[in-house]
């Protein structure tokens, strides 16, 4: 029995990463040029898994992404944002 609850503890503790969280990232993505292109930037990032919220701004040219760090990375939010023709960096 006591070998059971261990297994299963241990399986409980790999399954689900301790060091996941929820991180805010803001990109700037200087290439947006009109009023259109958010909505843009907006369909690339919501694309990669673990995008929690975005949001989009033409005035500021930048996209300020929440996301899930264990599903994603900030280098895969700018190549999204690359792959749809608005390349972008992190803003710190």
């Amino acid at each position: 029995m006591k070998k059971l609850v261990s297994l299963i503890a241990l399986m409980g503790a790999l399954s689900t990463p301790a060091w996941a969280a929820t991180k805010t990232v803001t990109l700037a993505v200087p290439g947006m040029t009109c009023a259109a292109c958010p909505i843009t930037v907006k369909t690339a990032l919501a694309k990669v898994a673990g995008v929690e919220k975005t949001d989009v701004s033409f005035e500021r040219r930048e996209a300020v992404v929440t996301y899930d760090d264990a599903k994603t990375t900030a280098a895969a939010l700018t190549n999204a944002t690359a792959g749809a023709g608005y390349p972008s960096t992190v803003k710190r």
